[in-house]
């Protein structure tokens, strides 16, 4: 707007918060929460913050001014309209560059057409054979009525019963409501209905995805005892598609690390350690045998940490390819759920069944996933860079050997010579205004994880954070994504390892999709897993190339002592 009217708009804005006590001091200078002066040593001090520096005159200047300043940032508080819990930001990320072209190198393919297995029918099935089988072979069972849902999810129930006390992977246990609706689903697959490639199949979720009448924790003391009214879209969508919910699964508070109220979720292989998270519980749930999926989600790792850590595949999606409606609200521009399972394949299936849009998600893209079981890993272009695979990464470089056994072309490149120190700024603005009201009220002391990297603390500082470093850091985003696209763009996909070359951050900005796959074990017995990431809206790609590395790479071939 031009000057004169800004400066009349400003002055009818505060003319009545000026004259009173909220804005100035008996001294007639400015006030800051509680009635505080704000005095020249006041902007000199937060200058130190912000990274810049005044003159004295000018800071004199701000000073007969910040009163304005003062009332707009109290208005917010004192509005009648009310921030909704979760409700979105006016502005929406889209991981799409404008007039960039995001055709997939994976165009084709029907992710919920499973192979059609021959199945001995000459005796049943053991329960250890059940409780590591993957969907498409569990999804024949079902189908030739050699095992019930009911079975496959008593069968689930059982073994939570037994691990859970040690792994902490579950905070609510849906007993009743699983075998009920196990029943449900063998009555329909009796009457000839078949939903698709879940129907009948137990899994988990995480616990920041709304569960009607099911309380949903966010993993955090001040919300243990909540319970949604309706369920979340992805439960909706899992449902529709006739899967079996048996457990919410354990959750790093409010989606960081792998500390819940009850405890610590443990990792399956190694249960003196933690899982990792936040999608802690999902990943130990699926290591252990205990559901062959489980959903969880990634803002910055929550999907790649835990997967890395419990041996477990794993699909962060391209940003917008699932909406996050009922889900909890940490990182609106970043958020994103995705499926934990057995395999990279089991991984896709999953996906099928979960990508669309909804009117609850503003960041929604509706194009479509393709991507088929039956596709190899032939003829594709995958990057690497040769110092991935050095030092503690070198036991990874067999994953390399087997793609080129697999028929794709390996393709050196080098790393993105790019900071992604930057783009943590958005993610920590956007955590603290979601939970602004939990750092305001001082709830944020009840959490169980105080440390200085812990929630209650990045939240307190992110506060100090400019308006405007914030919308910088927003226009850096934008040009590491347009650096990124064009790096993408010379190959089809690229392999590394889970945490090399900052990649795990810049592509969490960006939106790009990554898979992680199962690549064997080390010579402790640890699981190792490897990292696949492809183009925008291209999960098809990143998949055939982590199927190829698991496939060739033994990487069901054990299971943890625990869980036998």
């Amino acid at each position: 707007m031009p000057h004169g009217d800004r400066r009349e708009f400003l002055l009818r804005a505060t003319a009545v918060a000026a004259a009173g006590a909220s804005l100035a001091s008996a001294s007639g200078a400015p006030a800051g929460p509680g009635g505080t002066p704000i005095t020249d040593t006041t902007l000199a001090e937060a200058e130190k913050l912000a990274g810049i520096a005044f003159t004295e005159t000018e800071r004199a200047q701000i000073l007969r001014t910040v009163g304005e300043l003062r009332t707009q940032l109290e208005a917010r508080g004192k509005s009648a309209l009310e921030l909704r819990e979760g409700s979105a930001p006016a502005e929406v990320f889209r991981a799409a560059l404008p007039g960039q072209d995001a055709t997939p190198v994976t165009a084709t393919g029907d992710p919920a057409v499973l192979p059609l297995l021959k199945i001995a029918g000459d005796r049943a099935p053991t329960d250890d054979e059940l409780a590591w089988a993957g969907i498409p072979t569990l999804a024949a069972m079902l189908r030739t009525r050699m095992v019930s849902s009911e079975r496959l999810a008593r069968l689930a129930l059982d073994r939570l019963e037994r691990l859970n006390p040690t792994l902490l992977c579950a905070i609510t246990v849906m007993r009743e409501q699983a075998i009920e609706r196990a029943r449900a689903m063998d009555a329909e697959l009796a009457a000839g209905r078949v939903r698709g490639p879940l129907h009948g199949i137990p899994w988990a979720a995480k616990d920041i995805l709304d569960t009607k009448g099911v309380r949903t924790t966010w993993g955090a003391e001040p919300w243990k005892d909540r319970v949604p009214d309706r369920d979340a879209w992805a439960v909706d969508a899992m449902d529709r598609a006739g899967a079996v919910l048996v457990a919410k699964t354990a959750v790093g508070a409010l989606a960081y690390g792998d500390i819940w109220f009850g405890g610590r979720c443990r990792n399956p292989w190694k249960p003196d350690e933690g899982s990792s998270g936040s999608s802690a519980g999902s990943a130990s749930a699926v290591a252990a045998g205990i559901v062959p999926f489980a959903l969880g989600t990634e803002t910055l790792g929550s999907i790649v940490s835990p997967c890395t850590r419990c041996g477990t595949s794993g699909l962060r999606p391209t940003f917008g390819r699932i909406p996050r409606t009922g889900c909890m609200a940490l990182v609106w521009s970043m958020d994103k759920i995705g499926p934990i399972a057995r395999s990279a394949a089991d991984c896709g299936i999953v996906l099928s069944q979960l990508a669309g849009t909804d009117a609850g998600d503003p960041a929604c893209d509706e194009r479509p996933f393709r991507w088929s079981m039956s596709q190899d890993a032939r003829g594709l272009r995958v990057g690497f860079a040769k110092g991935w695979f050095d030092g503690p990464a070198e036991p990874l470089r067999p994953a390399l050997d087997a793609l080129r056994a697999a028929g794709a072309e390996l393709v050196e490149i080098e790393p993105p010579d790019l900071d992604p120190t930057p783009l943590l700024v958005p993610l920590y603005c956007e955590a603290a205004a979601a939970f602004e009201r939990l750092t305001r009220s001082g709830s944020d002391d009840a959490l169980s994880w105080q440390a200085d990297e812990a929630w209650p603390n990045t939240f307190r500082q992110s506060w100090f954070i400019p308006a405007i470093e914030m919308v910088q850091c927003s226009r850096y985003r934008r040009a590491v994504m347009e650096r990124m696209h064009a790096w993408f763009g010379a190959v089809d996909a690229v392999v590394c390892p889970p945490f090399a070359g900052n990649l795990l951050t810049i592509t969490n900005a960006t939106g790009h999709p990554c898979a992680v796959a199962r690549a064997g074990f080390g010579t402790d017995g640890m699981p190792l897993t490897m990292t696949v990431m492809s183009r925008l809206f291209d999960e098809g790609t990143a998949l055939r190339a982590a199927q190829a590395i698991e496939e060739r790479l033994a990487a069901g071939a054990r299971r943890p002592a625990i869980a036998s």
